[in-house]
């Protein structure tokens, strides 16, 4: 059983449609996404239309929170709290009715069983879609904030758009990174895969390149809100 974990979209459906274009190719049985589809990018309406094109689980991240009922104040800088918010209204208006509908109703969390295996997946925390927890935290601190399901072997998460596995008492976090906007200095598209066999499991995380060039172009013709800042995090990868 091979299962793939997306998350971080962000309105990216270039990068969304070569991922899955590298899915087909590994013989992939089940596909989770773990939030933050369609907010920041120049594609709101085509990336959300792809995910629920697809046979999926799918939960909420912090930013369909945002698509849903904005950007509140402490969430972000307040430096860019109006920015932000003007990005929203901009993805709102590529949007159905139904669209926000579907991302309001989404669930926070998912728990997956294949063959004795047990998955926790979530956007940020299982409690809290805007929480950050680094690679870097004490065992201690992963523990407390992310392996909050003792029956679980692994733990999944996105939202800090820097994949990682760790390993702790036996078990496994795994970051599956950004498919839209990752933040690591790589420019290319990740997400994760758990196969699951009669002796165990294994984890990995997937790089795919995209094409970079189309998306600026995009966000350019699009006359998106924030385009000259987004357009820098995507080529460099980073923020």
């Amino acid at each position: 059983m091979k299962i793939a974990f997306i998350s971080d979209v962000h309105g990216n459906a270039v990068a969304l449609e070569a991922v899955l274009e590298d899915i087909k190719k590994k013989n992939i049985e089940k596909i989770c996404f773990l939030g933050d589809l369609c907010y920041r990018g120049p594609e709101p309406k085509k990336s959300l239309d792809l995910v629920r094109s697809l046979q999926a689980d799918v939960i909420k991240g912090n930013a369909d929170e945002w698509v849903v009922r904005g950007v509140n104040q402490g969430e972000v800088p307040d430096r860019a709290l109006e920015l932000m918010n003007k990005e929203r209204d901009w993805i709102v208006s590529k949007l159905e009715p139904s669209d926000i509908d579907y991302l309001k109703n989404l669930p926070t969390d998912m728990s997956i069983e294949e063959q004795g295996v047990m998955i926790h997946a979530f956007h940020a925390t299982p409690t809290n879609l805007f929480e950050v927890v680094n690679s870097n935290s004490e065992d201690n601190v992963l523990i407390e904030k992310l392996m909050t399901k003792n029956d679980s072997q692994i733990y999944i998460y996105a939202h800090i758009h820097k994949p990682y596995i760790r390993y702790i008492n036996g078990k496994v976090i795994l970051n599956i990174g950004s498919v839209g906007l990752p933040f690591d200095g790589v420019a290319k598209s990740s997400y994760g895969i758990i196969t699951i066999e009669e002796n165990g499991f294994s984890t990995s995380i997937e790089r795919v390149h995209y094409d970079i060039e189309k998306v600026v172009e995009q966000y350019n013709d699009s006359e998106y809100p924030n385009a000259e800042m987004m357009i820098q995090v995507l080529k460099k990868a980073s923020i």
